[in-house]
């Protein structure tokens, strides 16, 4: 089954959402979405709570990206938007879609 990563976290005060935003879609555009296995990225808010969720082809897959992301100015760049201590990550399999 396919597997999404989600993460969720708050950010820093202050911190530009239109700035933020961008770098969420570079990071995705030159990074996430190269990976092996990548189907989908999603950016979610609900209030000051920020979300986001990747969809992999399988476990493996989003594992391997997670345990291997590889510093790059895309990605410094999106965590430099974060209060990096609110930042909780899981793996979820994919039970039935609808």
């Amino acid at each position: 089954p396919n597997v999404v990563f989600f993460n969720s976290y708050k950010l820093k005060k202050g911190v530009s959402v239109p700035e933020f935003l961008i770098a969420v879609e570079q990071l995705n555009n030159e990074y996430i979405s190269k990976q092996k296995g990548y189907i989908s990225f999603q950016i979610l808010v609900d209030g000051e709570t920020w979300a986001d969720s990747t969809t992999f082809e399988s476990m493996e897959d989003a594992k391997k990206f997670a345990g291997q992301c590889e510093p790059n100015e895309f990605a410094e760049k999106f965590y430099s938007f974060l209060n990096l201590s609110t930042c909780k990550s899981n793996f979820f399999s994919v039970e039935k879609s609808y």
